[in-house]
């Protein structure tokens, strides 16, 4: 179980990298957004497994509140990439 969370961890690692690399090189801006946006869920992902296996549960919760966050702040971009400001 072990080295299998340790397996999980480096593929996440390397997907995160992987992915950050795409937002920097991006053609466009919504490409650069979405790549922004599944490297951090990855990152609440990779929270999670270092919750199980660090045995922490506050680090669950980090990564419970740091998806939400991503979420409202996709929120807030999308209605800036629509409208071209955010309004009131």
């Amino acid at each position: 179980m072990e080295s299998l969370l340790l397996l999980a961890i480096a593929a996440y690692s390397v997907s995160i990298a992987a992915t950050l690399i795409r937002a920097l090189l991006g053609p466009t801006l919504g490409d650069r957004v979405l790549a922004i946006d599944a490297a951090t869920y990855m990152t609440a992902v990779l929270f999670t497994l270092f919750s199980i296996y660090f045995r922490e549960p506050k680090l669950a919760t980090a990564a419970v509140s740091l998806a939400l966050w991503v979420y409202l702040l996709d929120v807030y971009v999308a209605k800036y990439l629509e409208k071209g400001d955010l309004g009131a």
